[in-house]
């Protein structure tokens, strides 16, 4: 075994020990993170763009102004709304 080798075993090695202990501490929480953050533009994309589901909440005006950041978001906001829900999306 050439010395590249050792240095190419030892840093997969290394790499592997980082990945697991990332796994065990801090996934769950990057999870929620997202899952809250996404949650949290969810509810922004509603109360600037209510009017789409019959939910006036904001003047008109003011949604216009909004309206450039909301864009890219409203197809996965709308889908996400009008979708049937039940007791097991709770849990997960």
């Amino acid at each position: 075994m050439t010395e590249r080798e050792k240095a190419e075993a030892e840093k997969s090695w290394l790499q592997a020990i980082r990945e697991t202990i990332y796994g065990m501490a801090a996934h769950d929480m990057s999870r929620a993170a997202l899952r809250t953050r996404a949650s949290m533009e969810h509810l922004f994309i509603l109360i600037t763009m209510g009017d789409l589901l019959g939910v006036p909440i904001l003047p008109p005006y003011y949604s216009l102004r909004l309206l450039p950041y909301v864009v890219p978001q409203i197809a996965t906001w709308k889908r996400r709304m009008l979708r049937e829900k039940d007791v097991a999306d709770a849990m997960f």
